[in-house]
């Protein structure tokens, strides 16, 4: 009696336990965690399958994990790795939005990653799995290359260029240049870097704009940008090439920017924070036109003719100076001022001496005092000094 007198207690806790357990079951799976949680798993692994098929060029299997937009696009592109990393999940029905950072390595070329932000749609199909509707750069985040179409690559010994809407031959071209760029600035800097670069050709201003995920207003007129990580040990570099205005350039001055693109990459890892423009711009002039027997007036014609007028600066440029404001003949004085600069250093001081004090400015910590000790302590001399050495340099040259 007294067993039976607990029995339908007991009972009642176990229907009790058993709906509550039913109803978590509906909410957030009894023991499986929530749903959010289940879909974040499945969203990861479906970005990891998506991740696989792009390196093993596995069509079918990207196919699997939904839309097949542009995976033609990077069929000639080198890939060493391709992997996604979800950051974030918006759910909404049978419809969802994934926040992912992609990392990827050119073979042979990058010696780390580039991360860029991307956005993709998705939705469940007939079966309820998850499948990529899209997927595009997220907000801020500038286009890769095979966001712009189908990418033809070219190699050349010591470069790689990927270009969208050029023919073989033009690319071709571009690599000849990039190949006599790479040992130019080995031969000014030393070899203590990749010696390799990767040269990007979009087919219009608009296009190049989009991958530096800026507007095209900030490059019109100019005829290749570089990007990397400042001050990085390893990273990926790209020499982006503004197509309208490098079209328009000489044979000489083709191989001039390439050559200043290509320093930008070799001195990456000793360009901070502390260097200025005037210094990392100029240098970068300087090694584009040595050998090439331009004099400074055909180098510098803006420059030349204000000095000759009278008017020539009083001050090295500063790092607003460079900033395209619409005003190229400003910008022009610039970027010649600072390549004056650089002259100014490798033929009274030497040309060894020009490396080791750009070295110098860029292991100084902060931008406060950089010049000024790498001054003193390479070249012996004070800021006031070398401002009037380099203005009567000025003088000399456009006398």
């Amino acid at each position: 009696m007294a067993g039976r007198g607990r029995a339908p207690g007991f009972g009642v806790l176990i229907s009790a336990v058993v709906a509550v357990c039913a109803l978590l079951v509906s909410l957030v799976g009894c023991g499986g965690g929530s749903a959010s949680d289940r879909a974040e798993g499945e969203v990861r692994r479906l970005l990891d399958r998506r991740a696989a098929a792009v390196l093993d060029r596995d069509l079918a299997a990207y196919r699997s994990t939904g839309s097949t937009v542009g995976f033609g696009n990077l069929r000639s592109v080198p890939l060493a790795a391709w992997s996604y990393e979800l950051t974030g999940l918006r759910l909404t029905g049978d419809t969802a939005t994934a926040d992912a950072r992609l990392r990827y390595r050119l073979d042979g070329y990058d010696p780390a990653p580039v991360v860029t932000g991307r956005v993709l749609k998705l939705a469940r199909d007939a079966d309820g799995a998850w499948d990529v509707v899209s997927d595009r750069p997220a907000h801020q985040s500038a286009q890769q290359p095979w966001d712009q179409g189908p990418v033809r690559t070219v190699r050349g010994e010591r470069s790689l260029v990927l270009g969208i809407g050029q023919s073989p031959e033009e690319l071709r071209g571009y690599a000849e240049l990039a190949d006599r760029a790479v040992p130019a600035v080995t031969e000014a800097w030393g070899t203590r870097w990749s010696r390799r670069v990767v040269v990007v050709v979009p087919e219009s201003l608009d296009d190049m704009a989009a991958l530096l995920g800026s507007p095209a207003s900030a490059y019109r007129g100019i005829a290749a940008v570089t990007t990397g990580e400042v001050g990085a040990r390893a990273t990926a570099d790209r020499i982006i090439v503004n197509p309208d205005a490098y079209g328009v350039l000489g044979a000489v001055g083709r191989q001039v920017v390439l050559t200043h693109e290509t320093t930008h990459v070799a001195t990456r890892a000793h360009t901070h924070a502390a260097t200025p423009l005037w210094l990392s711009e100029g240098y970068a002039d300087w090694a584009g036109y040595r050998g090439t027997g331009r004099t400074p007036a055909e180098a510098a014609p803006e420059l030349a003719r204000t000095v000759a007028e009278g008017r020539g600066p009083r001050r090295l440029p500063t790092d607003e100076d460079f900033a395209f404001t619409g005003d190229a003949a400003a910008l022009a004085q610039a970027y010649e001022g600072g390549w004056l600069a650089c002259r100014l250093i490798a033929e009274n001081w030497g040309e060894d001496r020009l490396g080791e004090f750009y070295r110098a400015v860029g292991a100084h910590p902060r931008r406060a005092g950089a010049v000024e000790g790498a001054l003193r302590e390479v070249l012996g001399i004070t800021p006031e000094e070398f401002t009037e050495r380099w203005r009567a340099y000025l003088r000399v040259q456009f006398g």
